[in-house]
């Protein structure tokens, strides 16, 4: 088990501590830098890309001249270099990048050149979030506004930087100053930025969105009472009037700009509910998306008082949850989820869609299916997978969640790929691209990268023949560990265990997994018993429970169609050796028989962070319960250990006191579960 944890665990730890260096470690740079921005129709403001979802809020660029196709290598890449965990994108403007990262060292807001990956500065502005954590590091992505960079971190701290220096101009944690609720996996929301006003879901009481002075950081306005999510505020007009759409826990909002009145509020849901994906607006018509097989609903707004907002139709396509659909020429493309979330430990399931904005008819999927790409006549695999889109020059440019990056067409007609280039595989990636002078800026947990995708003729000073291309990217083939190692995943993998499941677990480890090794040992006993000794039988039974609880959640899993979980299983067995090593009485830790105790402990101690680490990069949120049952064996180990050797029978009151331990175990820990 421990060989698996490089791929999102140790590994992740791994570039975590690399990326401390980072900033000034040395940049793969394969091209000089450009100056200007041929790309833009002639006319055409310059705004780069200032916001997560570009200038217009909407996924899209008008930029021109982008390639129709990539070299067999891949498009040119002008820089790669290391950076640390985060989910936050970049955001563009003139010759500067910037982002934000964690290390070990802490959080930071990242400003590079654009055209070598060179730091310009970084500013410290919090320590690391949840650094071994399923989703470790910032969510949120800066914003650019006339030379000012506005951020937020996990915890809702909120500040203003300039963008030339860095230097801080303002900060204040908006989830403290006003009780923040809904975003219980960190605050998510990139600051929105308009009008003099940066504007933002808090989710606190009186206070669901709040609009600071861009200047200064002071309140402005703050109104309603609803739970906040992880979509940032959207800025929309309507009849001429500026409006902020709020997508909230359970409810769809609209404010004033200005005055922030409470314009009207539709509810979507109760209960716990989450909501990432940016809604999609073409007055007066409003698009939202939502995780849990959810849907899609087109609502339309109005002038009634009476109803502001009505229901056009409702929709089981296109359930969006991280990742945004965009609307082009009437068509909505985006990747419809088809399970409950997006998963951190393999790529989601479902298929990459284009519907009719307005009446949701689908034109066409991609899933599993073969399509025919347009480079060739030959029938190949061309899925795209669960993929983050931004659109320019009328194509797609796709990065789905194991590195790929993709150029299709955009068109109602087919799914037509253009081309396809590996440039950040290896782990899952979830952050969506920023394009910006024909280049595109990626990255993922542990690195990043600037790619070409314009007509070469464009890029001035030329690309050189040695450039580096995609397939110089220091990369790593993607492997679904979770396809090897669990067998039926938990739907719901941060929900505690049903009692249904916590009982079904408790009896099959107890009597399929550790009786089913009695048995087997029981019967080689009677079989061969010269070879067998008690002590023999004893190491067999622990190795061969062990491997059974190792390996008991894969195949049993497989068996019954359903998640069977005794890897504690393993833990108890662990914590089993110890006890039966440890001797209470010895006064000093020397010698041969100290040393394998010492041995001993060390593989307890490896057993439980192996089985930690790879719970986490499985996103089995519940680990952390059983590793606090072992209070609840301890009784029972020692009892089988010191009272119960002399009596009759040892054999089967081992076995006893072993399912006692068990017992003890697995319930203490399934109690700090339901009562946590």
């Amino acid at each position: 088990m421990v060989m698996l944890l490089p791929f999102r665990t140790l590994g992740g730890l791994f570039c975590l501590a690399a990326a401390i260096v980072a900033c000034h470690a040395p940049v793969l740079s394969g091209a000089p830098p450009a100056v200007r921005n041929p790309h833009l129709p002639p006319g055409q403001a310059d705004h780069g890309w200032p916001f997560v979802r570009g200038a217009n809020f909407d996924g899209r660029s008008p930029e021109t001249h982008l390639a129709d196709e990539w070299p067999v290598n891949g498009p040119p890449v002008l820089w790669t270099r290391p950076l640390g965990q985060g989910y936050s994108s970049f955001v563009a403007w003139g010759d500067r990048v910037a982002t934000q990262y964690q290390t070990l060292a802490g959080q930071y807001v990242l400003c590079l050149n654009a055209d070598t990956g060179e730091t310009l500065w970084r500013h410290w502005y919090d320590w690391p979030y949840e650094p071994a954590g399923v989703y470790p590091g910032p969510r949120a992505t800066p914003t650019y506004v006339d030379g000012w960079l506005y951020f937020a971190s996990p915890s809702g701290f909120i500040g203003c930087l300039d963008a030339q220096t860095g230097t801080r101009r303002w900060a204040v944690n908006v989830v403290e100053r006003f009780h923040g609720e809904g975003a219980g996996f960190g605050y998510s929301c990139s600051p929105t930025v308009i009008a003099d006003k940066v504007v933002l879901p808090v989710g606190g009481r009186g206070a669901s969105i709040v609009a600071l002075d861009s200047a200064s950081g002071s309140l402005v306005w703050k109104a309603g009472d609803d739970a906040a999510s992880y979509t940032p505020a959207y800025p929309i007009r309507f009849r001429e009037r500026a409006l902020i759409l709020g997508y909230l826990q359970n409810a769809l909002v609209a404010h004033d700009l200005e005055s922030g009145k409470l314009l009207w509020r539709r509810e979507l849901s109760s209960g716990y509910d989450e909501h990432s994906a940016w809604p999609i607006y073409a007055e007066p018509h409003v698009w939202i998306s939502g995780p849990f097989q959810a849907g899609s609903e087109l609502l339309e707004l109005t002038d009634d008082p009476s109803q502001p907002i009505r229901r056009v139709r409702h929709s089981a396509l296109m359930s969006n949850d991280i990742f945004s659909s965009v609307l082009v020429d009437g068509a909505i493309y985006g990747f419809d989820l088809r399970e409950a979330q997006a998963k951190t430990h393999r790529t989601s399931r479902g298929q990459f869609r284009c519907i009719d904005f307005l009446s949701g008819e689908e034109y066409w999927s991609n899933g599993d299916a073969k399509i025919r790409r347009a480079e060739s006549s030959d029938a190949r695999e061309a899925v795209v997978g669960h993929a983050t889109v931004i659109v320019a020059d009328g194509k797609l440019i796709l990065l789905n969640d194991t590195g790929e990056l993709i150029l299709a067409r955009a068109t109602t007609e087919r799914y037509e790929e253009l081309a396809r280039t590996a440039v950040l595989s290896g782990e899952i990636c979830w952050t969506q691209p920023a394009l910006h002078r024909g280049r595109l800026f990626v990255r993922n947990q542990c690195q990043a990268a600037c790619i070409y995708l314009g007509d070469l003729k464009l890029l001035e000073p030329p690309i050189h023949r040695s450039a580096l291309t995609t397939a110089d990217i220091p990369q790593t083939p993607y492997v679904d560990i979770a396809g090897m190692m669990l067998g039926v995943e938990p739907e719901y993998a941060f929900d505690i265990p049903s009692r249904a499941w916590l009982w079904r677990w408790y009896v099959t480890s107890l009597v399929g997994v550790l009786g089913g090794s009695y048995a087997v040992v029981t019967a080689l006993r009677y079989m061969r018993p010269e070879l067998l000794t008690p002590t023999r039988a004893r190491v067999m039974f622990w190795i061969l429970a062990f491997v059974a609880g190792a390996l008991g959640t894969t195949v049993l899993s497989v068996q019954f169609n359903d998640f069977i979980f005794t890897w504690p299983v393993s833990l108890f067995v662990a914590f089993q050796a110890l006890v039966w090593r440890v001797d209470l009485k010895a006064k000093v830790l020397v010698g041969e028989r100290s040393w394998r105790t010492l041995g001993v402990a060390a593989g307890f101690l490896i057993v439980c962070v192996a089985y930690f680490l790879i719970c986490r990069r499985l996103s089995l949120v519940f680990e952390w319960a059983f590793l606090c049952g072992f209070a609840g064996a301890a009784p029972f180990s020692l009892a089988g250990k010191f009272w119960l050797q002399n009596r009759r029978w040892t054999w089967l009151w081992e076995m006893v006191a072993t399912a006692g331990a068990f017992t003890g175990f697995f319930w203490l820990s399934a109690l700090v579960l339901l009562v946590r």
